[in-house]
């Protein structure tokens, strides 16, 4: 019998790998902490030493102070730190010393409030105090919607049901918003860009309508480490708060490395795939029965690796013990997933950003990621789910050959030395306001000179009345329309509906196993498209565009597809503009028309193109702000077939550098290149917003454009390929050397 390796033989192995190019070693820390306060309830007392707390960590301690003074506060500290308590002694005291206060608590996922859940009742059963606490999401039978309504002390949910199943019949809450003392915002960090925009309306309705019941509730937001914390939570809540980021909370050893796959290509400077190589680091530790997580960047990545790893451990571990984890996913088929993963029947998940949130998945050891995350605040969150309590702990990036992935591995002190991301939301956005100035209007009639928060929305509320949405009587405008606004406004995309997936291979058992957005689904379940699953391919039969759904069937082929989308952009207003001597920099307003056309196959076991087919969906248009980059001189040497390579060059580069710069997904803004631009007929690069009217990033993009140059020059110039490669500008012009002329033209811009 094969002798099983422990972690720290396999992490002495590792550190002799000459793929690893950074090995940054973060020292245990001890914990720092003060006696509970004497103000604590005995029962609550008695319940935390149940749990062998005897203690609080500084930031749990100074929390807990500082909203007995009724202060709101925003708490930062890092994954596992036990942030959770900042906000559940509080509320559980309030409750001990008050039966009528109410608390609610706001997670950004269901999984996140479920879990949650279980941790709260465990300490309530142990306190011996009658404390009803319930999650209230779209899982909630209606027998206990009543009885959460009526008695529950706590209630448990996420934005978007408190957007459409709690503000708009916000009479049957009577008992909830009359006596609200606390409102609890946990991950705060996840809510920024469109879901963040759209949170911080929804927080004003939520304050509008507890100022009618006659509340004043203070707000608890916890968050992981990002640049402005304070910022965000003031801008997301519309109230002053007070900043706690003395973490106190114990650290073990934790071994954070950098790992490049190695070049197989030289000329080209292409490198080993990512996936081949964690699929091999992965199957080291899981057959060594050491609890593993790896991320992927995307739905089809997570269930490509997936499918890869269960082949390579089915004979020592068996596939059962290796499990994926995504969006889409079916509520139940989630929970099974986080138990077994708690107690130890699963020992490795692949998972995309959905488990980087704090769902308590027990005692992972090692967390590889499958490239760069996309930001510093993700890349800290990913790695935080490793060593949760105190033990040894290896976090591994495997880079891909994007561009942003070499530059990272390539400059490690970009990563360990810069400060987290600011995230940025833009509550103003005009088509995400009026959507909830009239969803707030349907809940309670505004008053003419009524504020949103802070703003003033007369112009809106007549414009609403001229569109017979609303009616004004006297000075008071009143719901006049027959549709229930709030079903028609999604918080998190641009679409408002989702296209449900319909597993169809057994006739008599047809069930639904998913849903996507319909944006994605444009490029995922097209007619053919490869679509997986929990491991499992299926073939999309039908998409049924209008009607929403994506019929599939279970097969066995050896590809997946990847589709492309043709974009045309056009300028319609020119809010800003910078001139420079041969380029000018200009923010505006864009309309974007993209239509999928056609898709490819993808080998599975060797990423190569075995064919193609065409994809028949109608185009989808977008209006949004834009910064667009003209070049008004260019050398007339230089071929217009080789100038539109190097634009194309330079647009790869920035769609991997601005996300890192302003802080949002990838597919939150996205990097077009134009030979010819149709308002000015000049060579131009547009950065837009990928949300209708636009959410801020492009504006961010014009004013930090120097510094987002800096960064693409500088990636291009330190990649060690000679004329450019995938790892820079992703091309190659035979004879001329592109990788200079980049660089040289980015001077210009």
């Amino acid at each position: 019998m094969i002798k099983k390796k422990t972690l720290s033989e396999i992490i002495q192995e590792l550190r002799g790998n000459e793929n690893i190019i950074n090995w940054t070693e973060i020292e245990p820390q001890e914990a720092k902490a003060k006696p509970i306060p004497e103000s604590v309830d005995p029962r609550i007392r008695s319940a935390l030493a149940n749990r062998g707390i005897e203690q609080l960590y500084t930031h749990q301690y100074t929390a807990y102070e500082t909203i007995r003074k009724g202060e709101n506060i925003v708490a930062v500290t890092p994954t596992a730190s036990g942030k959770t308590m900042c906000y559940n002694l509080p509320v559980l005291q309030a409750i001990a010393e008050d039966d009528s206060s109410r608390a609610l608590y706001l997670f950004p996922t269901k999984a996140l409030a479920q879990d949650q859940k279980s941790e709260l009742n465990e300490i309530i059963s142990e306190m011996g105090i009658d404390i009803k606490s319930f999650t209230y999401d779209g899982d909630t039978s209606p027998a206990i919607r009543t009885i959460v309504r009526n008695v529950g002390h706590i209630v448990i949910t996420n934005p978007d049901m408190l957007h459409s199943a709690i503000l708009p019949h916000h009479t049957k809450w009577v008992s909830l918003f009359s006596n609200l003392k606390y409102i609890v915002i946990d991950e705060l960090h996840t809510y920024r860009g469109v879901f963040g925009s759209h949170v911080a309306n929804v927080i004003r309705r939520l304050k509008r309508i507890c100022h009618f019941y006659g509340s004043n509730p203070l707000f608890i937001c916890t968050s992981a480490t990002i640049a402005n914390p304070k910022e965000l939570a003031e801008q997301l809540t519309g109230s002053p708060m007070r900043l706690i980021d003395d973490n106190g909370a114990p650290r073990g050893r934790k071994h954070f490395v950098f790992y490049n796959p190695p070049i197989v290509n030289k000329p080209l400077n292409i490198r080993k795939s990512a996936t081949v190589e964690v699929n091999h680091l992965a199957r080291d530790f899981l057959t060594n029965k050491i609890q593993t997580i790896i991320f992927a960047r995307s739905r089809v990545r997570v269930e490509i690796i997936l499918s890869h790893i269960q082949e390579l451990v089915k004979n020592e571990i068996g596939t059962k013990s290796i499990r994926g984890y995504r969006g889409g996913y079916l509520p139940n088929q989630r929970r099974e997933i986080e138990k077994g993963l708690r107690n130890g029947d699963i020992l490795g998940v692949v998972s995309t950003n959905a488990l980087e949130l704090g769902v308590d998945i027990g005692q992972l050891q090692v967390c590889i990621m499958t490239g760069y995350p996309g930001s510093v605040a993700s890349t800290w969150q990913q790695a935080g789910r490793a060593g949760r309590r105190h033990g040894e702990a290896l976090i591994l990036m495997v880079a891909s050959n994007t561009p942003i992935d070499q530059y990272i591995v390539q400059n490690p002190e970009y990563f360990f030395d810069r400060s987290p991301e600011s995230a940025r939301i833009n509550p103003e956005n005009l088509l995400i306001l009026v959507d909830h100035v009239r969803c707030a209007a349907y809940e309670l009639p505004f008053k003419k000179d009524e504020p949103f928060g802070l703003l003033e929305i007369t112009d809106i509320l007549e414009y609403l009345t001229e569109e017979r949405v609303l009616t004004h009587a006297g000075d008071t405008f009143y719901w006049a329309n027959l549709a229930f606004p709030a079903s028609e406004v999604s918080l998190r995309s641009a679409a408002q509906e989702n296209v449900v997936i319909i597993d169809q291979t057994e006739a008599a058992n047809v069930k639904i196993i998913g849903e996507m957005d319909r944006f994605s689904a444009m490029t995922l379940l097209h007619d053919e498209a490869i679509y997986l699953h929990e491991g499992v391919q299926h073939q999309v039969e039908k998409l049924d565009w209008e009607h929403k759904k994506a019929y599939v069937r279970k097969v066995d082929v050896e590809y997946y597809t990847d589709a492309n989308l043709a974009v045309k952009l056009k300028v319609l207003a020119t809010d800003r503009t910078e001139n420079k001597r041969s380029s000018a920099i200009h923010y505006g307003d864009v309309v974007v028309n993209a239509m999928p056309t056609l898709f490819k196959k993808i080998r599975l076991s060797s990423f190569e193109n075995i064919g193609y087919g065409p994809i028949n969906l109608p185009e989808e248009e977008l209006h949004t702000s834009a910064t667009w980059i003209e070049l008004k001189e260019i050398d007339p040497a230089i071929e217009t077939k080789t100038q539109e390579q190097l634009l194309l060059g330079i647009a790869n580069v920035l769609k991997h550098i601005v996300p890192i710069h302003v802080m949002c997904d990838r597919s939150d803004i996205h990097v077009v290149s134009q030979i010819r631009a149709e308002h000015t007929q000049l060579p131009t690069i547009f950065i837009y917003d990928h949300y209708p009217g636009g959410i801020g990033l492009a504006e961010d993009v014009y004013k930090r454009f120097d510094e987002v140059k800096e960064a693409a020059r500088k990636l291009i110039r330190k990649c060690p390929c000679e004329d450019g490669c995938p790892s820079c500008i992703g091309t190659e012009i035979e004879g001329l050397n592109v990788k200079l002329m980049s660089v040289q033209l980015l001077s210009q811009l």
